[in-house]
């Protein structure tokens, strides 16, 4: 019989792990890195739409200056934004492992918020050529709002909860396009003109950067606000309570290099960003030229056309989001197959649509907006397939496997608009958009069908530390020889 004094209940922090509040400060990052996503994306997608109006010969605004800018032109200053994020892509990851997201990222949104407001004036005083400049620096600036987000989800999100948390944030991007999208029309036509379209979307970046400085944090550790429920919920949910071994950060971990590019599922995610990025930059970058030049919409219709493609991005976003996570709870699916299924939505129907894109005639434009908001609409299926998949790999290196993925994204989003340049010589031939739409198409299956075979959501080995190994091998043999 045992004695009475002894108690077997668990301490009460070990209690407070098995289970968290249903909304908490995980969810208020979430929130946080939303917002954070919409005001960059309002910086990406800016001169998307201020650029129709800036090259308007037909005068969308006259007391604002208009620019004879080439297509070629053109085309080179929609890229230019991917010239700088692309040189930052890896050392962005890095420094999110080195410093925490929260800094790098703040830093980032709020200095690319000051050179969205400059970017008006850089027109009026360098033309084309200290625009590009702008766009550079701002592309450089924003380079870390991926791999920073990644890493702080890494640290944030119970895996429980790593698809509706994941699929939140990514939900931002699109918010921020539509806003931009969608009012840009209006105020490139108001009393404020085309550069209001840069002073909203700057003056909203620097508005999110107090808000981030004040509520953000890396990792529930360091957050003020978080209840120590929460917190131990959190830390028991990614097995890293209590023992000081696990308290370090993975600012301390050397990254493995080696062992991450001989990851085949991870190989796979590379090849998917790539053919993803292709897709989704050709229609972000194009779809106001697109529409018109081909179908002849004003700058009003236009920016509201543009924008439903990604307010069906967005809805279906969180209605993928909630899917997944249901069928996921009830065990209908394993965690790969729902990340596989959800990532074949969201680049295969895209490339049906864009297929039947190129097969329509100019005659057709109600016809040719539905395909669109088709196939940019479905892209969200991503959010909680790939994308989400980098942190089932490897939470503690999420930040540095997003920042190589996105690098290999950004090359291809530094081609698309040249290549679009280069075979659109006449911007109202929809002949020659017939190959942009087929060039799209197969970069989305060939991206899809590396992941779709050989994709994984397994924890991989190299995302504990070899110390850690070593150390806890050691703990495992002393127990052995005591026992």
């Amino acid at each position: 019989m045992l004695p009475k004094q002894i108690n077997f209940e668990l301490p009460e922090e070990f209690k407070a792990g098995t289970s968290g509040p249903k909304v908490g400060v995980r969810h208020l990052q979430a929130v946080l890195l939303f917002f954070g996503f919409c005001v960059s994306f309002m910086q990406r997608s800016n001169l998307s739409l201020a650029i129709v109006a800036m090259m308007d010969r037909n005068s969308t605004n006259p007391d604002f200056p208009e620019y004879a800018w080439s297509e070629q032109t053109k085309s080179l200053l929609l890229s230019s934004f991917f010239w700088g994020y692309l040189v930052m892509q890896i050392p962005s990851g890095m420094l999110a492992q080195r410093f925490g997201g929260k800094v790098v990222l703040l830093c980032g949104v709020a200095i690319s918020g000051l050179l969205a407001l400059l970017t008006p004036y850089s027109a009026q005083l360098g033309d084309w050529q200290l625009t590009c400049f702008l766009r550079v620096l701002q592309g450089f600036c924003q380079s870390v709002v991926y791999p920073t987000s990644h890493a702080i989800l890494g640290q944030w999100a119970p895996p429980a909860e790593r698809g509706i948390l994941a699929a939140l944030c990514y939900s931002g991007p699109q918010f921020g396009t539509i806003v931009t999208l969608g009012i840009g029309g209006k105020l490139a036509t108001s009393q404020f003109g085309w550069p209001s379209i840069f002073y909203i979307s700057g003056g909203c970046g620097i508005i999110w950067s107090f808000v981030w400085l004040l509520c953000g944090a890396d990792s529930p550790r360091q957050s003020k606000l978080i209840t120590p429920k929460e917190k131990n919920y959190i830390e028991s949910a990614l097995a890293e309570i209590s023992e000081s071994e696990n308290n370090a950060t993975t600012a301390k971990l050397t990254t493995p290099w080696l062992s991450i590019f001989k990851s085949v599922p991870f190989c796979t995610l590379i090849m998917c960003n790539m053919g993803f990025n292709w897709g989704f930059w050709t229609m972000l970058t194009q779809i106001p030229s697109y529409i018109k030049n081909v179908y002849n919409q004003d700058i009003q219709s236009n920016a509201l056309l543009s924008a439903l493609p990604y307010v069906a991005n967005l809805v279906l976003g969180l209605c993928f989001c909630a899917l997944a996570h249901k069928l996921l709870s009830a065990k209908v699916t394993s965690t790969i197959a729902s990340r596989k299924i959800f990532n074949t939505i969201g680049m295969w129907i895209p490339m049906a649509a864009s297929i039947a894109l190129g097969s329509i005639n100019a005659d057709q434009p109600d016809l040719a907006v539905i395909l669109l908001t088709v196939a940019v609409g479905a892209n969200s299926g991503t959010n909680v397939g790939s994308m989400v998949n980098l942190i089932d790999l490897s939470p503690n290196f999420a930040g540095t496997l997003m920042s190589i993925t996105n690098f290999a994204g950004s090359m291809m989003s530094i081609i698309a608009p040249l290549v679009v340049g280069v075979i659109v010589t006449d911007a109202t031939n929809p002949n020659q958009w017939r190959y942009i739409f087929y060039i799209v198409a197969l970069l989305y299956f060939i991206g899809n069908l590396p992941f779709l075979i050989l994709g994984s959501s397994k924890l991989q080995p190299w995302n504990e530390p070899v110390q850690r190994n070593a150390k806890r091998v050691k703990q495992n043999a002393e127990m052995e020889c005591n026992a």
